[in-house]
């Protein structure tokens, strides 16, 4: 008899009945329990989810109940459904984990959602083998597969088993990390910037932990990484010096500060807010929509201007030109009430209108005003300011000079062609 046909018969008992009660009730507390947990949840969890028993907890309570049920009720009958229900919600548990875990730490990430599925389908694949009693069989071929490494030979299941627990090791380590930004570092940590670096090298260290405890359970000499880890010294020192200037440029600038997510600096005539300080790279968005990715090692070797670091206030000018004949005075006030009606235009400082030059044209003045909010855009606001100024100098009648050029014209004389000639 297969293993398939043993558990089909082993389904067909008077008392399944009862036991498809237990397992309802089962499911049915779980989901009381999380749904009383999860009414006043603030925002999505590893624990609830999204919908309360889309998380962790929910094939976790059902497990603990099942498998209670399962051993009071192992001596009295036959509990076949329970035993089947075992495995499917321990594979359930583990696929609730891993998802709700990418889903935090990697919250828009395309490879997480690939790593989930992968996931998903590896663990209910491998239930179903439980399930059928295949899996028994298949351990113990590939246990009797082994590879020679250096002086010791690993089998398959070694390496199999290895790597299914180094991914939920890092997974652990992940949602720890998580776990720590999203509960810790944001009440504790008002910055964003040092946040966000607290929060990497949390992440990192907890999995460099990770790995090096997975590493241990397979059975891997830690000593030998002795010897990769001076290789990778040495590689970082001549051939990945540069990107190991750029990742520590990185951390020194989340730690003094001297740029936060935010600002408005301008790097080699570049101009815009800074949206993301990476380890490698610092991204810069323009106003215009364009983005600039900036090395870390160029923020820290030259000249930066941060337009908001003390004050984010900022000075704009426009030039307008007037004909000889207006009234200096009637023309500065027109300039400057024009400026303040603006509604970007600071009040404190007021604008000001100059006399610059005597241009060949006409008198040139020079409208200085000041603005609080450079990320909002400066063309926008200075086209406010020259449409007001336009008005109010037509209202006024006072002339904006179209270039001039004056022609002096000689008559030639008799003694002047033949001078010319």
């Amino acid at each position: 008899m297969s293993p398939l046909e043993r558990l089909v018969q082993e389904l067909d008992h008077p008392g399944m009945p009862a036991e498809i009660g237990i397992l309802l009730a089962c499911l049915a507390v779980a989901f009381g329990i999380c749904w009383a947990a999860g009414r006043r949840r603030g925002s999505e969890s590893v624990w609830l989810g999204r919908i309360v028993v889309d998380g962790l907890l929910f094939p976790l309570i059902a497990l603990a109940l099942v498998y209670a049920s399962y051993k009071l009720m192992q001596g009295r009958q036959t509990v076949a459904l329970l035993r089947l229900a075992i495995p499917i919600l321990m594979s359930l548990a583990g696929i609730r984990f891993i998802a709700r875990v990418f889903t935090v730490a990697f919250p828009t990430s395309r490879l997480a959602r690939r790593v989930e599925r992968s996931f998903s389908w590896v663990a209910w694949f491998v239930t179903v083998l439980w399930v059928v009693g295949v899996l028994p069989a298949l351990r113990a071929e590939m246990d009797s597969i082994r590879f020679l490494l250096g002086k010791s030979r690993i089998s398959l299941l070694t390496i199999v088993e290895g790597t299914l627990s180094a991914g939920l090791v890092l997974v652990a380590a992940l949602w720890i990390s998580a776990v720590l930004e999203r509960q810790v570092l944001r009440q504790a940590v008002h910055d964003l910037s040092l946040r966000k670096v607290a929060a990497n090298v949390i992440r990192a260290a907890l999995l460099v932990v990770g790995f090096l405890f997975a590493l241990s359970a397979v059975g891997v000499d830690l000593t030998a990484l002795s010897v990769l880890g001076g290789a990778l010294g040495v590689g970082i020192g001549f051939g990945l010096q540069k990107l190991a200037a750029n990742y520590v440029s990185g951390f020194v600038i989340l730690f003094e500060r001297s740029l936060r997510i935010g600002d408005m600096v301008r790097v080699d005539g570049f101009e815009g807010e800074v949206l993301d300080i990476k380890t490698r790279y610092t991204l810069i968005r323009a106003a215009n929509g364009r983005e600039s990715i900036v090395p870390n090692e160029k923020l820290i070797t030259e000249r930066i201007e941060n337009l908001s670091l003390a004050d984010p206030k900022m000075l704009l000018t426009t030039d307008v030109a007037v004909a000889y004949d207006a009234d200096v005075d009637q023309v500065q006030r027109l300039l400057v009430a024009a400026a303040a009606g603006t509604s970007r235009v600071l009040k404190d400082p007021a604008p000001s209108a100059r006399l610059v030059k005597f241009g060949a044209d006409g008198l040139e003045f020079s409208l200085l005003f000041w603005i609080a909010d450079p990320g909002n855009g400066q063309l926008n606001v200075k086209s406010d300011v020259n449409l007001a100024v336009l008005r109010s100098l037509r209202a006024a009648g006072i002339d904006i000079p179209y270039p001039q050029r004056v022609v002096h014209l000689q008559q030639v004389t008799e003694r002047t062609k033949e001078a010319i000639s």
